[in-house]
């Protein structure tokens, strides 16, 4: 492959990998709406529309091995192209967590709207807020962003203690709830993966940029 096509590969990879960024965090985004409103029927969409994210995953893979296959990448490619393999991992799983959040909606079924979230809302607001960030870093090769986006894990973190208080209290004073109160830390912890995802994202710009592997001991599994 000449190198001006391999560097026009390495473009449209990335591309695709904003793609995908961009479509998880608008299944993240709707879940919440659904689950706000009681949308059983959206819930069971986003479900459904998981599939399309793990077709696009592997696609992608697909693309950055034979890139690396054709040409022989140079160390500042192999890790762009290795990071890449990465970064749609993470997205994939992050996939995974909006279709886990559509999948208690579905758990909790009809009920009064709008449901009452607590501090669901805001950790999804910041859960997003971080992958519009970490998908930043990617575009831009911006370890200043990344390193940030790392540290705001911290306020994600507290939000999610912030729901397990108020849902164990909730429990304390009203036994019957406890099922429903389950669901929200549910919810809550795959709000708190998003995070984490984010967080694992940004560590791969740093070493693509840098070649220093960052270690924020944040990785989710």
């Amino acid at each position: 492959m000449p190198r001006e096509a391999f560097d026009a590969e390495l473009l449209a990879i990335s591309a695709d990998v904003l793609r995908l960024g961009r479509l998880v965090r608008r299944a993240i985004d709707e879940s919440m709406e659904a689950l706000r409103d009681a949308d059983l029927a959206r819930a069971r969409a986003l479900v459904e529309g998981e599939r399309s994210v793990h077709r696009e995953r592997w696609l992608l893979e697909e693309r950055a091995v034979a890139a690396v296959a054709m040409q022989a990448p140079v160390a500042g490619d192999l890790r762009r192209l290795t990071s890449a393999l990465s970064v749609v991992g993470e997205l994939e799983r992050i996939g995974d967590h909006a279709a886990g959040i559509a999948q208690v909606n579905l758990l909790l079924g009809a009920g009064t709207t709008p449901r009452r979230l607590g501090f669901l809302p805001s950790m999804a607001d910041r859960a997003l807020a971080m992958l519009d960030d970490a998908l930043e870093a990617f575009e831009h090769n911006d370890v200043a962003r990344a390193e940030h986006v790392c540290r705001a894990d911290d306020d994600l973190d507290r939000l999610q203690d912030r729901v397990y208080q108020d849902a164990f209290s909730a429990m304390v004073a009203a036994p019957s709830q406890v099922q429903r109160l389950t669901y929200s830390l549910w919810v809550a912890h795959n709000l708190e993966r998003v995070g984490d995802r984010c967080t694992n994202i940004c560590e791969r710009v740093i070493y693509t940029v840098t070649g220093r592997l960052a270690d924020t001991s944040r990785s989710a599994y």
